[in-house]
């Protein structure tokens, strides 16, 4: 677990001095402890744990767990509240954290006595790790925790109303399964739900089988090895182009565990306008909520898997599917728009070229925790992701400050394996304390700052849309002699190896110095153009249309392309 104690957590603490099975991780800041505890959930698969005191301690949580929220992630989260008998009269650090967090949970439990406590811990994994996983909160107050009762475990957990639905209706899968056989156009459109599900095994045998073109979300990178001849790349708002085409000129979509997000819809109501939608979701309430599906199914994405397989190859039996026309379309869009970067003019860094640099040694092995912003969208780009759980970024939520944190959380799931926090100048700034706890607690994470000393996408946003009124965007922390912080001093200062690179000739020595120190955390300063921008790119509001429409009337499209 991940935690700071206050004053109202402390009777919680004072046994872990003895504990020899909890491993503590003693945090510099409680949004810390949330992302941590969220990055060892999303690299292990198993729920993450952060722990914090009442009043500003829970409420520092709140943006760790509204981040699992969004993105699914299975988190429990224990705080401390003041005795009972004050609840309510502005207690010394009091917060109703259960009100706070009653929108970003699946539940939150407030436990006054202390017979509560084991049956509360206990219905709190089991909500947060089943169905579709998420944070809990559990609240106790101190008299609770500092009052004694009979201890039994495992307590019976009754949870009434709460019964997730796992196993999918026949007639659905067949409807599903028929479509997909008949199909001229199918996308299989691939959501984080998929890597939540743990079915990424399933969903490449059920690809193989119709041989349909696949798309893999921002949250679903892995779910799919980028390598497969099938893969056609992420969609949305920094897609690919043949993924984005695909989605929009379809005629079945079958939707996989995702949530037809506006970054990938682009205009719900001119999202696919000719495509039939099979929507595959553990949580009912995502059924139809952007686009009405035509088949509904309601299940856990590993076991659908292996029965829409199943129903699709006795459908295909009787009527052989024929996608050559559709994969020669595809094929000719994949030649046509290969993802690629515009260098540099201002002699620095291309910051496409560092990540992608960063994925090439470090390899497919590897884990990349991301912050929030340009680099973030050039991660999900340029490195190859080839499985599941390798890639950590803040989707739904975008929380800035998340790559440090989670990167260390990663690291103690996954201590064998190499794992970086690619973070923006403007994240690293917000969470860069963790740092010490890293180096405390020999977590050694490789951090690379694409330094383009501002903030990147808003600065995009402001040279596409505001016409390059640069308002407030500009962090001065890497051009020139003016460095506020020196990121190489600060990373220093925490007992970290600290590199900075400013040629493309440093790029390669310096991420393989980073794989060779396993000892200390390391953080490399990439100085990078504040020119470059992400591209291609749907602006928002806009139908994905626009792709096609651009493709067809602008040179100035392919120029970005190539």
């Amino acid at each position: 677990m991940f935690g700071l104690p206050g004053g109202a957590i402390m009777p919680v603490y004072d046994p872990l001095m003895d504990d020899e099975h909890v491993r503590h991780i003693l945090v510099r800041h409680e949004q810390g402890a949330g992302h941590a505890a969220e990055g060892y959930a999303a690299a292990s698969g198993k729920v993450g744990v952060a722990i914090a005191t009442s009043g500003p301690g829970a409420t520092n949580l709140v943006t760790a767990i509204a981040d699992a929220y969004m993105d699914s992630v299975p988190l429990v989260c224990i705080t401390g509240q003041v005795f009972s008998t004050l609840m309510g009269t502005d207690a010394f650090q009091e917060a109703d954290i259960v009100g706070i967090t009653m929108p970003i949970t699946k539940h939150s439990f407030l436990v006054k006595t202390a017979d509560e406590i084991p049956g509360a811990i206990a219905a709190a994994f089991e909500i947060a790790s089943t169905g579709r996983p998420g944070p809990v909160l559990v609240d106790i107050t101190k008299d609770a925790q500092q009052a004694e009762a009979p201890f039994v475990w495992p307590p019976k957990v009754d949870l009434p109303g709460y019964r997730p639905v796992t196993k999918a209706h026949g007639k659905q899968i067949q409807a599903a399964a028929h479509l997909l056989a008949t199909a001229k156009k199918p996308v299989l459109y691939v959501g984080g739900g998929t890597i939540r599900a743990n079915a990424s095994a399933e969903l490449k045998v059920l690809a193989e089988a119709t041989g349909a073109p696949v798309v893999t979300t921002l949250m679903a990178r892995g779910a799919f090895p980028d390598s497969h001849e099938q893969h056609l790349g992420m969609p949305g708002m920094h897609g690919t182009v043949p993924a984005v085409l695909a989605l929009q000129e379809s005629d079945l979509i079958v939707s996989l565990g995702a949530r037809f997000d506006d970054r990938v819809t682009g205009k719900a109501a001119l999202f696919a306008p000719h495509a039939q939608v099979v929507h595959v979701d553990i949580d009912p309430a995502e059924i139809s909520k952007i686009r009405t599906a035509d088949v509904p199914i309601v299940g856990d994405l590993k076991e659908v898997l292996v029965d829409l397989d199943a129903a699709f190859r006795a459908a295909d039996a009787e009527n052989p599917h024929d996608y050559s026309e559709w994969w020669t379309y595809l094929n000719g869009l994949r030649e046509e728009f290969p993802l690629g970067y515009t260098p540099t003019t201002d002699g620095l860094l291309s910051p496409q070229h560092v990540i992608q640099r960063i994925g090439e040694l470090t390899g497919p092995e590897g884990v990349y925790a991301s912050g929030v912003g340009q680099h973030q969208m050039w991660a999900a780009q340029f490195i190859k992701y080839e499985r599941p759980n390798a890639w950590l970024n803040s989707g739904g939520a975008g929380t800035m400050g998340y790559a440090v944190p989670a990167a260390m959380g990663a690291k103690v799931a996954q201590p064998e394996r190499a794992v970086w926090a690619i973070d923006g100048d403007g994240c690293f700034q917000m969470t860069n304390q963790e740092l010490a706890t890293c180096v405390i607690n020999d977590i050694p994470i490789k951090v690379a700052i694409i330094n383009n000393s501002s903030l990147g996408m808003v600065r995009q946003w402001q040279t596409l849309f505001f016409d390059g009124r640069h308002s407030n965007t500009d962090l001065n922390t890497g051009h020139g002699t003016r460095r506020i912080p020196d990121f190489v001093k600060l990373a220093e200062a925490y007992g970290c190896l600290a590199i900075r690179v400013e040629k493309e000739d440093e790029i390669d020595a310096a991420i393989q110095l980073a794989l060779d120190t396993n000892d200390r955390p390391v953080v490399i300063d990439f100085v990078v153009s504040a020119d470059a921008m992400v591209w291609p790119m749907v602006p928002q509001g806009v139908s994905n249309s626009y792709v096609q429409y651009a493709r067809d009337h602008s040179p100035a499209f392919n120029e970005q392309e190539d």
